[in-house]
């Protein structure tokens, strides 16, 4: 696997993972929201609201209902009681009856309209729901013992008369109704206040026809509890106002459960990151502390020591193979290994480079200084004493000024030339020449020249004409230098014999005499610019930097340059150019 697949790899199950505990987080809120809001709801509309989202949650399978577990045990921690009945009025499902026997298995028409219209079955206080979810409807009943209710029944019967209170029994009641902070209100069919006993708090607050039947309907809403309970014969209602009991907040079964498996869940994420994380932090710190003490070291020059013993035990085992927390770098380790040999190679060449320039230079100076000295010499000699020398004398020191000046313009145009080369194909300018033509006539220059009359020089060409890109003006140079030093560093009577061609689909061009011919040194060195580029000796003429250019002038051309050559055996230059 590449470095760039491991890293996403490792990048992507870390996003994955921390994702997962970002969306696990996301979901705890909002269920939590969500389990607040179901949690008020249903403790405003206790116990309409929780047999509402029964009757919503509740499922139904061949016929038979069913509800969560949490659901039963919510009923059964209350001591409520839960039936559902079917269109025929059968129960089909029920939970916690069995402490309340009497609780009949089937209604009549007349049951259940009693039950809707009184919210009352026997001692029961009963609340109802009706549900077409399925495919037909059902009743969900919702009872419970009310203490309340109880209380107002039992005075209902020991002090009621003609559906109000009898007046000896007002004293007694109202005692009673005081100490337990409540008051009871009686109102007759067309809802106006017939008698009011007990707590007279109750009477400022001044509860409307609505506010009663709210407080029924969602008694979490309000301060106050009420129960009421209707005498049919008289048609008088007793309203029993007592102080609400706040009690233990109600929650929500199902989505408690589900949150607190979810809490776990991210409590258990969030234990896994803390040591997943501290981990990554070092598997990804230690090889950065690595490559910080690789920079510090090379910054420093010290290029031959990549890693130290140190290093090494951490990055290695001892067979040689890379520790686990280290392969994921592994391509980046050997890089820097390939990149520090090679900042190793080039200061080598960078020294080795600095020292052959420095005898370049010397080298230069003293070609400079020599002929410079000659100069220097002769004006001297002319400028303190002219009238003591012949006519011939002063015509030898001038010829010899002139050609001490000639060399040292040959030697600066020779500079030139090898910095215009060193701009490559900017100076070249390539255009379609007759390759055979052009050697023809450079070698035809020197049979001409009456200087060269003790040297023999032989050209063999082609028979029609050898066709290449290349620049003329350069190609000239380069065979004149190749000409001249076949004629300077040779005696009298060599022989030069000159060939162009085709080789390989490549044209050629070879140099061959049968002089000196030189040593190994002198052949490994021969194009090296700074390798004692000049010929120290005055005698000799020339820059010395000819093959050098040369070699410059054929590279340009992206031609190859090769020779050959053995001591009193003569030389042989062979030069390939692209067609």
């Amino acid at each position: 696997m590449k470095i760039q697949q491991r890293m996403a790899f490792h990048f992507t199950y870390q996003l994955i993972f921390y994702a997962l505990l970002i969306v696990a987080l996301t979901l705890i809120a909002c269920i939590l929201y969500f389990q607040n809001t179901k949690n008020n709801e249903l403790r405003r509309n206790f116990p309409v609201g929780a047999l509402q989202l029964i009757s919503q949650e509740a499922s139904s399978k061949d016929g038979t209902i069913k509800i969560s577990s949490k659901w039963d045990s919510f009923i059964e921690e209350r001591g409520m009681w839960m039936q559902v009945v079917n269109a025929e009025g059968k129960v089909i499902h029920s939970v916690n009856t069995i402490p309340h026997h009497t609780l009949p298995a089937s209604y009549s028409t007349a049951q259940l309209l009693d039950i809707q219209e009184t919210r009352t079955l026997g001692n029961y206080e009963v609340y109802t729901q009706l549900n077409f979810t399925f495919n037909e409807p059902l009743l969900y009943l919702l009872g419970y013992h009310n203490a309340d209710l109880d209380q107002l029944m039992n005075w209902f019967g020991a002090y009621g008369q003609q559906g109000v209170v009898q007046n000896a029994a007002i004293p007694v009641l109202d005692k009673k109704l005081r100490e337990s902070g409540s008051y009871l209100q009686i109102i007759d069919s067309a809802g106006h206040a017939v008698q009011g006993v007990g707590d007279d708090a109750y009477v400022k607050k001044a509860f409307r026809s609505l506010d009663i039947l709210a407080i029924q309907q969602s008694p979490g809403n309000y301060d106050t509890n009420i129960v009421t309970h209707l005498d049919k014969p008289s048609g008088m209602t007793w309203i029993l106002y007592t102080a609400q009991d706040s009690g233990g907040p109600l929650k929500h079964p199902l989505m408690d459960t589900a949150t607190r498996r979810l809490m776990w869940f991210v409590g258990l994420i969030l234990l896994l990151a803390i040591p997943i994380s501290i981990w990554h932090g070092y598997r990804y710190g230690q090889p950065l502390i690595l490559f910080a003490g690789w920079f510090d070291r090379m910054r420093n020059g010290q290029y031959n020591e990549v890693l130290t013993a140190k290093d090494m035990r951490k990055v290695f085992r001892r067979d040689g193979s890379m520790r686990f927390s280290y392969k994921l770098y592994r391509e980046v380790i050997e890089s820097f290994y390939q990149m520090t040999h090679q900042l190793e190679q080039t200061e080598k060449e960078r020294a080795r480079l600095e020292k052959s320039q420095a005898e370049w230079m010397s080298g230069i100076s003293h070609d400079l200084r020599t002929p410079l000295s000659t100069i220097q010499g002769y004006g001297y000699m002319l400028e303190s004493l002219p009238e003591e020398w012949s006519q011939e004398e002063m015509r030898i020191m001038g010829t010899t000024i002139r050609e001490k000046g000639d060399y040292m313009l040959e030697l600066i145009s020779d500079f030139s030339l090898i910095h215009q080369l060193k701009q490559g194909d900017t100076i070249i300018e390539l255009r379609e020449i007759d390759l055979d033509e052009l050697v023809r006539c450079s070698v035809l220059k020197y049979i001409n020249d009456a200087t060269m009359s003790q040297y023999q020089f032989i050209y063999v060409g082609e028979e029609r004409p050898l066709m290449i890109k290349a620049d003329e003006t350069w190609l000239l140079r380069l065979m004149d230098n190749l000409l001249s030093n076949a004629v300077k560093h040779n005696p009298p009577g060599v022989s030069v014999n000159v060939s162009a061609g085709m080789l390989n689909s490549k044209a050629y061009i070879r140099v061959i005499d049968n002089g000196q011919g030189m040593d190994e040194e002198t052949l490994h060195h021969l194009f090296k610019r700074y390798y004692r580029g000049t010929n120290t000796l005055e005698s000799t003429s020339g820059s010395g930097l000819g093959m050098s250019i040369a070699k410059s002038i054929v590279e340009a051309h992206s031609g190859e340059i090769q020779v050959q050559s053995k001591v009193l055996q003569g030389t042989k230059i062979e030069i390939l150019l692209p067609c």
